[in-house]
């Protein structure tokens, strides 16, 4: 059997601010381990063919990725880093939900002959027993391989009000699976409490988590059923789209012409329904693994290894006298006496306090932010790059100083500014520097000055990362300043 893994990740994490911002959201940030949820969504399926090959032989793609064409290079480095392999990077120029997000995926997967069993994964949850899981994906691949499509619930811990739930139904007696198959009844709104203590008690309700198995051929079939326009936009714009290596990048005004809907709605509550056909028997699996969507700083600390007083440290921390918080300290050290049931995350540029049980209401400081048209709910004074990334470390009147990182190999682009001038300073690594006819090398403790309107660029030759020291100053410093002639990334601002 052939899975396809494919990974959605057009999540924007916005109540895990201040560390998720929307340029550098929670998939992308290392929470639960040294490394990325992206990273641990990779990762979570090694082993898999090797320990279940008596189901039958196993074979397990590469992933396809569905992002916001704005992460694209984010996902890149972050598969660089493990050294994992993309089958594609699919660009989404607007969010359009789960549902279109899958239809391109599944048109990827079955560009060739093949119709694997599509593996559909967000990039942001987190799992204590990835064995377990490899398990129930395991048995997922016999199911969907027979046409079933197949959901895995998660079985719930808590009255949680905050995630949707699946009725399961009477289980199927196949004794091929290791683990117990149920017929999916129903998809159910997020409760109220009372309702939510209701589910926990009879048994017959799990957690969502959005995670499916089905055959690639089987979507497509079942999306023109059911939502056939979708299908029709999402073709439309990979037909007008264009390829770029690992990138696929789709038709931006065909992409949004589609309608927006997600797999739950558009095609799992009907195929569920009473007048489902029969032919795709829609079946859900149950999954006991520590899973959680790490959808607050509550979930966090509850998945976080805690100290004796039940406090989760992170960074330069201290506590005295006090119990049960989560406590992130990035660049400042952070200390806090005699308080329990805090959340305190500290970065460059904002702090954020709040109690445990009031986690999911960080939701308000970013709907705030965007009001006010702050760019502290978008991004980080740490700013990623194709080529590597830039901090913010001092700034006043006409002038601005940043620390630039260049990754070995990358260059900034060919380009100019009308309003500032620029002077870089080598800390470590080599410089090879264009400045209008000339080019020069530079190493460390060496400088050079960039007049305005010089057409430049910076690279770096070397094997190690070249950090650079720059003063911006002029009349007008802000990032739009730019004009690009030529650039690898194939940015135009």
């Amino acid at each position: 059997m052939l899975i396809q893994p494919v990974i959605l990740s057009g999540g924007s994490g916005t109540r895990l601010w201040p560390l998720s911002r929307e340029t550098y959201p929670k998939q992308f940030l290392p929470l639960t381990s040294a490394h990325t949820m992206l990273q641990e969504t990779v990762r979570r399926l090694d082993g898999l063919a090797a320990e279940h090959a008596p189901l039958g032989a196993l074979t397990v793609q590469d992933p396809i990725v569905v992002c916001n064409e704005a992460h694209r290079y984010l996902v890149a480095e972050q598969f660089r880093i493990i050294r994992r392999a993309c089958r594609a990077i699919m660009l989404e120029p607007v969010g359009r939900n789960t549902a279109p997000a899958l239809t391109l995926a599944a048109l990827a997967a079955t560009a060739g002959d093949d119709d694997p069993i599509l593996l559909v994964m967000p990039a942001d949850h987190t799992m204590a027993n990835p064995a377990g899981f490899r398990a129930a994906v395991a048995d997922g691949a016999l199911l969907a391989s027979h046409g079933g499509v197949v959901t895995f619930g998660i079985v719930p811990t808590k009255p949680e009000t905050g995630y949707g739930y699946i009725q399961q139904g009477e289980a199927l007696d196949d004794a091929g699976l290791r683990g117990r198959a149920h017929h999916l009844l129903a998809f159910v709104e997020k409760p109220d409490s009372d309702m939510a203590q209701g589910y926990l008690a009879s048994g017959d309700y799990l957690w969502n988590a959005g995670i499916f198995m089905l055959r690639a051929s089987v979507w497509l079939t079942l999306v023109q059923r059911f939502r056939p326009e979708i299908l029709e936009a999402v073709n439309a714009a990979m037909a007008a789209g264009s390829r770029d290596g690992a990138f696929l990048r789709l038709d931006e005004e065909r992409f949004r012409a589609c309608p927006s809907d997600s797999i739950d709605y558009a095609v799992m509550e009907p195929l569920a329904g009473p007048e489902a056909p029969l032919d795709h028997p829609p079946l859900v699996l149950p999954l006991d693994v520590g899973w959680s969507d790490v959808g607050a700083w509550s979930a966090l600390w509850e998945v976080r290894e805690r100290d004796a007083s039940g406090n989760v440290l992170d960074g330069d921390a201290y506590v005295h006298d006090s119990n049960n918080n989560l406590i992130v300290a990035q660049h400042r050290m952070v200390a806090v006496v005699g308080a329990d049931d805090l959340v305190v995350v500290e970065t460059p540029d904002a702090v954020l306090v709040a109690g445990k049980d009031r986690a999911q209401d960080v939701k308000a400081v970013t709907q705030f932010l965007t009001d006010a048209e702050r760019p502290e709910h978008r991004q980080h004074q740490r700013v990623h790059r194709p080529w590597g990334q830039y901090e913010a470390i001092g700034a006043g009147e006409r002038y601005q100083v940043k620390r630039l990182t260049v990754n070995p190999g990358e260059s900034l682009s060919l380009q100019m500014h009308h309003h500032r001038a620029e002077h870089w300073i080598v800390v470590s690594g080599s410089a090879r520097v264009s400045c209008d006819d000339k080019s020069f090398l530079l190493t460390e403790n060496q400088s050079t000055y960039i007049p305005v309107g010089a057409t430049h660029r910076l690279e770096n030759p070397g094997i190690i990362p070249l950090e650079i020291i720059e003063v911006q100053s002029g009349s007008y410093l802000g990032e739009d300043d730019i004009v690009r002639f030529q650039d690898v990334y194939d940015r135009v601002s």
